[in-house]
């Protein structure tokens, strides 16, 4: 599989003039100014799973829909129970 990576110059000057560097802080996700992805992807990931694992399990598996049983059939479970 071929990685096509379009850059805009600009992006990745903004990102530079930014007033906090390179992981300056723990409480905001990386900056992806269109360079690196295969790097940035795998620093969001680990930046994700030190919140919470469960953020991560539903960004690869989509959101838990929580089901009940109703005559041998799951079905979706209603909110007011």
């Amino acid at each position: 599989m071929k990685v096509i990576q379009t850059f805009d110059p600009k992006i990745f000057f903004m990102a530079k003039k930014l007033p906090f560097g390179e992981g300056a802080s723990i409480n905001r996700p990386q900056l992806f100014c269109g360079l690196n992805y295969q790097f940035w992807k795998v620093r969001m990931k680990i930046f994700v799973e030190s919140i919470d694992r469960g953020i991560w399990n539903a960004i690869e598996n989509g959101a838990f829909i929580p089901k009940v049983e109703k005559d041998n059939v799951f079905v979706e479970k209603p909110w007011s129970q």
